[in-house]
């Protein structure tokens, strides 16, 4: 499948659909496996959670974890990937990584984190800010919209419902922020 002549939508929906697909291998796996992927998680502050920052997001906490992340993992995982192929894999990889640090280093001990809602809530601020970021009415009607859509689950962010990493909703949240500064079309611009 060659990417280069299909159009970016088309791109972009194949790498979203691509990602899902990958996260219910990886659960089907997990759940042959009874579970043991989970301990794969992000583990604050110790050596071997350090891993979990990269395979956290890919791990799920059963079925309905995993049912709960796709429509929001298809919808702002495209909606990511449409603003450019280059710059929407830049940005999740800082969402992915920022985020699952600030997890590692903030989160309570004794807890293992885990499933693609720190991605999402990354990809739901960066598509929200980026339009404002590059001034372009376009990229802030996407914003506005997913923020009516999906601005709810912002609430995430908070503390209060047991066995939900809010950590990882509210560090996904702020390293969407970051990312969308950080592949600013603007600052490219400003630096060339």
């Amino acid at each position: 499948m060659d990417v280069r002549n299909r159009p970016g939508w088309q791109v972009a929906a194949i790498g979203a659909a691509g990602f899902v697909v990958l996260l219910w291998g990886i659960e089907l796996v997990d759940v042959a496996a009874s579970h043991r992927l989970d301990g794969w998680g992000i583990r604050p502050r110790s050596g071997e959670g350090l891993l979990g920052i990269l395979a956290a997001p890919l791990l799920h906490g059963g079925w309905g974890h995993l049912v709960a992340n796709t429509v929001p993992a298809l919808v702002l995982g495209f909606l990511t990937l449409a603003t450019g192929l280059a710059r929407g894999l830049a940005a999740t990889a800082i969402i992915w990584l920022v985020g699952g640090l600030a997890v590692w280093l903030v989160a309570g001990g004794n807890s293992v984190h885990l499933g693609a809602s720190g991605l999402i809530f990354g990809w739901l601020t960066y598509l929200v800010v980026q339009g404002f970021v590059d001034r372009k009415p376009g990229e802030i009607a996407i914003g506005l919209g997913v923020l009516v859509i999906y601005g709810g689950v912002l609430w995430g962010v908070l503390p209060g419902q047991a066995g939900v990493s809010w950590q990882g909703h509210l560090f996904g949240a702020i390293a969407g922020v970051v990312a969308a500064l950080a592949v600013s079309e603007r600052r490219r611009v400003a630096t060339a």
